[in-house]
């Protein structure tokens, strides 16, 4: 095919799935003819993108088709562009893969529900947002169709009115998302008062050397609004309260595919349009997020009773990871970031898909209601037990490849810039993972192991529709583990690349040249990376990690000491669930298996229980918090 015809299929993409929605809701109460129109919205876009993998990944191909064919007028871009670069490509595959294994799930999935049309008018609306944000090369389009996924997400997480969690975690999304919402809006329009126009590719090449105080403060707006929808730190609460009450189906696009908007804005922020992230301010604010996000957030998770509450922290625990890992500003870094990324929405979609199937053969999610359920559901447990390996980072499943390249990034970024803060890191990364693998040895034990509980006799594995869609991610799971070379060479690199070739992207959109005419000489210190395939699997390296993981493994288990307590039986204050079942049923014993380590850390503990007090109020501060200290961040160090 020329590229003339694959300049089309991005639109195609997005406007398949609006108009999808639009026939959905045409089609009524007619199921049959709802779903089929809902899966051939979903499978085109997943056609059309995955066409797009030989000229975009493999050929380097740009591709840019503007709406109304509006091109650049006397060198300035004065209508909406579609611009798909492999960095665009990859969020979009990344898209079209959750957003098609979710739908399949849900055919079966919602049938327990009333309003199954408004259900997937919402899908497809919010799909379609999603696939615009990452496809759209116009700053205000971006708004707006993150505003149009912003409302589509607010509707699912309330669908189910059944439950008395529902409306109130959509009220608390949506004014915690207004706040992101706000700031991702003004930092636009400063931008536009600043350049005069929305293209991406013209604002990247107009905007190095600028930064003024009014493009710091809309450097700091646009940050804090992708930030807000990644739900980093301290944006985080929401999210466990909208997993817990929306559909599983829903917690598959609101953790795989809504969070990576947010990186992917942040990603064109910190490294197109503001050429940032050579400052050692912006990296060392993405890093320090990144930490506490991925520290807070796998604490959290491992205090939770329930399998949803539980999986949305592990979810910004691993976007702690992404972040930390693209805020090292390196190769290597960026490569595990972006590495991570796709995996996340790989194992995290299979994880709530099985907690989904849970919740449908039992009717709880509750840990201490379950248990034993191996006997009962043996493909869900396998399914779980890929999910699980995977987001602990267990080779040879995916998560290990990822984490061990955001492992040696930290590592490598130490022994470049001799700041040993970054070894820090590369120990908070190492014992977050520890506490991974902690908290789904509990939820495997509570859920799948030791005594069946009392009301889940008749469960069942679920049909074979939703075990369709769980196990295309478990299959992608062992696939992007076992044959990593494979994902570097034709998918991460070239996404990596051209983050480090800005000047081809604007070229692409704005004519050959443009770069070279506006840039001039100017400081370009993101242009012309360059990747190693194969570079993260010295000895060295192996040998570096081997020691860290001892020094991580150490480090945890001195927690347990000093105590002086001779018992492990949990008292009402301190402790944290584990088992579920009776004592007299435990493999273990009687007390939690982490008695020890929170009884340690008990004042951490109890200062994160009180603070997170469920109060909207209280987070719409945090949120407001966050943005004053960014924007004074910013002012201080980056002017």
């Amino acid at each position: 095919m020329t590229y003339d015809v694959y300049m089309h299929f991005p639109v195609i993409a997005i406007m398949t799935l609006f108009v999808g929605a639009f026939c959905v809701t045409l089609a009524g109460k007619r199921e049959k003819l709802r779903n089929v129109i809902a899966c051939i919205s979903v499978l085109v876009p997943l056609t059309l993108l995955s066409l797009l993998i030989k000229p975009v990944m493999m050929d380097g191909q740009i591709i840019v088709y503007w709406m109304g064919n509006w091109e650049p007028v006397e060198g300035y871009a004065i209508g909406i562009a579609i611009e798909v670069d492999p960095l665009s490509l990859f969020f979009g595959l990344l898209v079209a893969i959750a957003v098609t294994a979710s739908c399949i799930y849900s055919f079966q999935y919602i049938k327990q529900d009333d309003a199954r049309g408004s259900y997937f008018t919402l899908y497809l609306m919010l799909s379609g947002g999603v696939m615009g944000i990452v496809l759209s090369g116009d700053l205000f389009n971006i708004y707006v169709m993150l505003e149009v996924m912003t409302f589509a997400a607010v509707g699912l997480t309330a669908f189910r009115t059944w439950n008395p969690n529902a409306r109130e975690a959509a009220f608390k999304y949506l004014v915690v998302g207004s706040v992101g919402s706000t700031c991702s809006l003004l930092g636009t329009a400063l931008v536009y008062a600043q350049c005069h126009t929305l293209n991406l590719a013209q604002i990247s090449a107009i905007l190095p050397g600028n930064l003024n105080p009014t493009m710091v403060l809309a450097f700091a707006l646009l940050f804090t609004g992708f930030g807000c929808k990644s739900f980093m730190f301290p944006f985080h609460p929401i999210a466990a309260d909208a997993h817990g009450a929306a559909p599983s189906s829903v917690s598959v696009l609101i953790s795989g595919v809504f969070t990576k908007t947010g990186v992917y804005g942040i990603i064109r922020v910190c490294y197109f349009l503001f050429r940032s992230m050579g400052m050692t301010s912006v990296q060392t604010m993405l890093v320090f997020i990144g930490c506490i996000s991925m520290f807070v957030c796998v604490t959290m998770a491992l205090n939770q009773h329930d399998f949803k509450r539980l999986l949305a922290f592990h979810s910004i625990s691993q976007i702690g990871y992404i972040l930390t890992s693209l805020g090292l500003c390196t190769a290597l870094g960026v490569a595990g970031g972006l590495y991570h990324a796709i995996n996340h929405t790989l194992f995290k979609g299979l994880l709530f898909l099985t907690a989904g199937s849970v919740l449908y053969a039992t009717g709880t999610t509750y840990l201490e209601n379950l248990g034993g359920l191996a006997r009962k559901m043996p493909k869900t447990t396998i399914l779980f037990l890929i999910g699980a390996f995977s987001i602990s980072g267990i080779p040879p499943f995916n998560g290990f490849y990822s984490k061990w390249l955001i492992y040696q990034a930290t590592y490598e970024k130490a022994a470049e810039t001799g700041n040993i803060a970054f070894a820090l890191v590369t120990v908070i990364c190492v014992v977050t993972s520890v506490l991974t693998l902690a908290s789904f040895i509990k939820v495997g034990h509570s859920v799948f192991f030791g005594q069946l509980a009392p009301g889940c006799e008749k469960a069942k594995d679920p049909p074979a529709g939703m075990q369709l869609g769980m196990g295309i991610l478990a299959a992608l799971c062992v696939f992007t583990g076992l044959f990593p070379n494979v994902m570097m060479k034709y998918i991460i690199t070239p996404a990596v690349n051209v983050v480090y070739n800005t000047s081809l992207y604007i070229d692409s959109a704005m004519g050959q040249g443009y770069a070279a005419e506006h840039l001039g000489d100017a400081v370009m210190p993101l242009m012309n990376g360059q990747l190693p395939l194969i570079g993260s699997w010295s000895p060295i390296s192996w040998l570096v990690l081997f020691v860290v993981v001892l020094a991580a493994v150490f480090l945890v288990s001195l927690t347990g000491r000093g105590n002086r307590v001779t018992t492990c039986e949990p008292d009402s204050k301190h402790a944290v669930f584990f088992g579920g079942e009776a004592a007299e049923y435990s493999h273990i014993s009687g007390g939690d298996l982490f008695w020890g380590f929170k009884h340690t850390m008990r004042r951490y503990l109890g200062f994160m229980s009180r603070v997170h007090t469920g109060v909207t109020n209280d987070y719409v501060l945090w949120a407001v918090t966050a943005t004053a200290v960014i924007l004074t961040y910013c002012f201080v160090f980056m002017l």
